[in-house]
């Protein structure tokens, strides 16, 4: 590499060229982010290490390159002319383990000129001391010195990465080795390698797998070979049923791992702000270790609102959250369903969510005036981390290897990028980019998405739960390395670190209130002598979430348009069960009784027969109702939706913007961590297949990617998540001609539509 290279510095005031070792600006002392980038391109090489590409791109390594001017965004392509962008755009909630695109490199030689896709945070290591570079190890180099848990760790970690690839055509990734690499506890992607014209199925992902068998550990040898035999043979069909196979596996292990868990939170009004509108648990201050306390929980809240609230909600949902989460930990570890423990902390926020929105319905606060906050939670269980959260409030995952954000903001320009409609770096420059599209209190809980995840742990780590008066301008990013790291090498407690921390958000940022919240998570492992087998379930039923259950506990089928459902403070009582002896007798009483008021009714000569079209229907009067508007929470067979957007199917196919879909079954998802339901639809029609009929207008087309195959009408029947449909669908009402009717179709028998016409 060449000595006089230079960084420069991104203050657009300041601009100054510095050495490449530095890490802070030498005039102004602006932090110089080294943001070292994999380039996407067939060639054997971009260039000779020390040459500069563009004007700023350093060759480092073959094909890895350093931005020497990060204040300047990268260029980029026009989305619908570079498809295969959008890949990455919509994994971006799994770019722990996916890369994301920087922009887009553009090389002339001589008449003719090639696109290069660049992509940050690949899976290299650095040495900035000597600025040298070095890809993360192949799994399967590495695969032969990790521990068992690791091992699993890996395999369950691509297991909960087929499905949504192989939803973006993109599942070959994990079968390549060049590109499967792991970075200490973490499995990482170089790049994305897209499939044929056939995605990859289970049975390839199993024979790629019996490559490892022969170096498997001792312990789970047996394990990995089985599951990898059931894969190839059918015996796993689906991800769902190989994750539960994989939980099985590492709940044995994880009797083999001692976890040690502190915590500290704290909390300050910070230099500009006159109160404090954020909250934590434990209280500011308060160190809690488990052992001894049997239960290890951290929180974050930061109030929305200003005086009138911002600090109340932060402080109930707080209250909420702590007695929900207490009941659900005094479930012994090895009774615990992982899905259901996600399902139940969602549940817990819900509640949580409107207990604040009863207090602002019950207050007559409306728009602005609304009080809410953000959220984010850790709670370790045994050798897992499940993390929930909903706005701003962010998570970061520290360990020996880097600083990894696991939560994404729940703001304009993540919702953007998420939709594929833009590159995240562009997405934050624009205005209300920081815009929060959910926060707790806002509304009723059938229209809040709370995230929550899990992370298998192996090694020791920390993680850092803050409010955006730390995260803002890139501050974790910053000094993770030189304020975090040491506790991990047992150089500085977390109580010290946690001042610190406090004490950079109001130096370096100080604009609003600051809270935090350390779990420092240290392990002892051993190597089990026992070995571990694979349980593979004849049948595999994936548990289906209740939401007439959950709708009793947190308003979750209620209309927008309804206020919050009221939460009681008091526990419910619970209904008494009637003892075996009285059953009997009571039987008899309201028999007798029954049959006395039929004869007496017999009698009366104003009583008429009611006439009913089923005589099996229970005989009581039929009441009208005012028919309810269709709408995706009561979805019945035979209605038609309207895609008001694009919708990917995966496999370059897609559905454009004005496709009629009409549906044929809602059935529960076999994807336990989803709790969502699948709608399959047959593709009646849409605005680029239909001319208007009496006119001579030409018909009306839609603008589609040219990589991307347009599904024809009534080629084949579609599966989609009902979140899809929730953001990209609009149900046609009973008063509306129904599309579909004039399509030639193929016969289908459908269940009558009982919806009211």
């Amino acid at each position: 590499m060449e000595n006089d290279a230079a960084i420069y510095c991104p203050d657009e005031n300041c601009q100054a060229p510095n050495p490449l070792t530095n890490k802070f600006c030498q005039q102004c002392s602006t932090p110089l982010p080294k943001n070292y980038l994999w380039a996407v391109v067939d060639s054997p090489s971009l260039g000779s290490p020390g040459e500069i590409l563009a004007d700023r791109y350093l060759v480092v390594d073959k094909f890895v390159l350093l931005d020497t001017k990060p204040g300047l965004l990268a260029l980029t392509l026009e989305l619908d002319n570079l498809q295969p962008l959008r890949a990455y755009l919509r994994l971006i909630p799994y770019r722990l383990h996916v890369p994301q695109v920087y922009g887009v490199l553009f090389l002339t030689d001589g008449p003719s000129h090639r696109e290069v896709l660049l992509l940050e945070k690949p899976p290299i290591l650095v040495n900035n001391t000597i600025q040298q570079v070095s890809l993360c190890s192949e799994l399967t180099t590495a695969w032969r010195d990790a521990t068992s848990m690791r091992q699993l760790n890996w395999l369950w970690q691509i297991a909960h990465l087929w499905q949504p690839l192989t939803s973006e055509g993109v599942a070959s990734s994990l079968l390549d080795s060049y590109v499967l690499r792991v970075e200490g506890s973490l499995v990482r992607l170089l790049d994305l390698r897209f499939d044929d014209e056939r995605s990859p199925e289970l049975p390839q992902l199993g024979e790629f797998w019996q490559q490892l068998v022969h170096e498997a550990k001792p312990a789970i040898t047996e394990f990995v070979n089985e599951v990898s035999r059931s894969l190839i043979q059918g015996e796993i069909h689906s991800t769902e049923q190989l994750i539960a196979v994989l939980d099985q596996g590492l709940a044995g292990l994880g009797r083999s791992q001692t976890p040690t868990i502190q915590i500290i939170t704290k909390t300050d009004t910070g230099p500009s702000r006159q109160r404090n509108e954020d909250a934590c648990s434990p209280p500011s201050g308060t160190l809690v270790s488990k052992p001894p306390q049997p239960t290890a929980l951290a929180i974050v809240c930061d109030g929305i609102g200003g005086h009138e609230g911002g600090n109340v909600a932060s402080n109930l949902a707080i209250e909420t959250i702590q007695q929900q989460v207490q009941q659900l930990t005094k479930v012994p570890y090895d009774h615990i369903d992982p899905s259901l423990l996600l399902s139940d902390l969602e549940k817990a926020v819900a509640i949580a969510n409107d207990k604040i929105s009863q207090r602002n319905d019950g207050e007559n606060r409306q728009g602005r005036q609304r009080m809410g906050t953000t959220l984010v939670m850790a709670l370790p269980v045994a050798h897992e981390m499940y993390i929930t959260h909903v706005g701003d409030s962010r998570a970061y995952w520290i360990t020996r290897h880097g600083c990894y954000q696991v939560t994404l903001d729940d703001n304009v320009a993540s919702r953007e990028v998420r939709l594929g409609y833009a590159i995240y770096r562009e997405a934050v420059q624009q205005s209300a980019a920081g815009s929060l599209v959910q926060a707790l209190g806002m509304g009723p809980s059938n229209s809040l998405h709370p995230t929550s995840g899990r992370f298998m742990l192996d090694e020791d780590a920390v993680f850092l739960l803050t409010s955006d008066g730390l995260s803002d301008f890139d501050r974790v990013e910053e000094y993770w390395e030189t304020e975090i790291l040491p506790i991990l090498r047992g150089e500085a407690n977390i109580a010290t670190v946690a001042d610190r921390l406090i004490e950079i958000a109001n130096t370096k940022n100080g604009h609003d209130n600051v809270t935090i919240a350390l779990v420092h998570y240290q392990v002892q492992y051993w190597e089990p002598e026992i070995t571990i087998k694979a349980v593979i379930p004849e049948s595999y039923s994936a548990k289906s979430v209740n939401l007439a259950s959950k709708a009793t506990d947190a308003t979750l089928l209620g209309s927008p348009n309804h206020k919050t459902q009221v939460i009681p403070d008091t526990e419910p009582v619970k209904a008494r069960q009637l003892p075996l002896q009285w059953i009997v007798p009571l039987i008899f009483v309201v028999a007798a009784g029954s049959l006395g008021w039929y004869v007496r009714q017999l009698r009366s000569q104003s009583w008429r027969f009611p006439v009913f079209s089923n005589p099996l229907q229970t005989q009581n009067p039929i009441i009208e109702a005012t028919p309810a508007p269709r709408s995706l929470a009561n979805l019945s067979p035979g209605w038609v939706i309207k895609t008001n957007n694009e919708i990917s199917l995966g496999n370059n196919q897609s559905l454009p913007r004005g496709t009629f879909l009409e549906v044929i079954e809602k059935k529960s998802n076999p994807n336990i961590t989803s709790g969502d339901f699948l709608v399959s639809m047959r593709v009646c029609a849409n605005k680029s297949t239909q001319t208007p009929a009496n006119t001579n207008k030409p018909a009306v087309t839609t603008s589609v990617p040219p990589n991307s195959k347009v599904l024809p009408a009534t080629e084949k029947t579609v599966l989609l998540d009902l979140s899809q449909l929730n953001r990209f669908g609009d149900v046609l009402q009973s008063d509306t001609a129904n599309p579909c009717r004039t399509v030639t179709q193929p016969p289908v028998i459908e269940p009558p539509d009982t919806s009211p016409s």
